[in-house]
C-alpha cells in the first residue's frame, strides 16, 4: 500500500543485471503514475433503473468515468448497435468467482433481453458496457 492508498507496482528489488550487479531504482513512482484499485462493475439489482458511475480525476485535471453498475449494455447486432438490459453474468474469463458476484469484464458473457453476448471493452476504465451477440 503506498502513501497515496492506491496500488503502488513496482520492479522487484531483487533482480539482477547480466553482470550480477543488483538493479536499483532511480526514482520512486509520482503521483500521476500510481494506478487505481480495480473497479468491479457489477450487474445492476432489479430494482436500479440505471447504470452508476464515479467520476476519476486523471493526469492534468482530465476525468474519466468508471462504471461501478451496469444495468444495461450497448449491443452489437448485425452491424448496428442496440441498447438492452442486463438480465445476468453466465461466465467470466477473468475468474470464475466474477459470474458468481455478478462482476462485469472484458471477456465476461452476459445474458441480455437481446440473448447471449460477449463484453468487448472494458467497463471499469470506459463507463459502459459493450458487448457482440454471440452466434447460435
Amino acid at each position: 500500500m503506498s502513501q497515496f492508498g492506491i496500488q503502488l507496482h513496482s520492479k522487484s528489488k531483487t533482480k539482477r543485471y547480466g553482470n550480477g550487479k543488483r538493479k536499483l531504482k532511480f526514482r520512486d513512482k509520482r503521483k500521476s503514475e500510481i494506478g487505481n484499485y480495480f473497479s468491479a462493475t457489477k450487474m445492476s439489482t432489479a430494482n436500479e433503473e440505471k447504470d452508476t458511475r464515479k467520476a476519476i480525476r486523471r493526469r492534468g485535471g482530465a476525468r474519466t468515468h468508471a462504471l461501478k453498475r451496469a444495468a444495461f449494455a450497448v449491443v452489437l447486432l448485425k452491424g448496428k448497435y442496440q441498447k438492452s438490459r442486463i438480465k445476468g453474468v453466465l461466465e467470466s474469463r477473468d475468474n470464475r468467482n466474477f459470474a458468481r458476484q455478478n462482476i462485469i469484464t472484458k471477456g465476461t458473457v452476459i445474458n441480455t433481453e437481446l440473448g447471449k453476448a460477449v463484453v468487448i471493452n472494458r467497463p471499469g476504465k470506459e463507463g459502459d458496457v459493450k458487448a457482440k451477440l454471440i452466434e447460435g
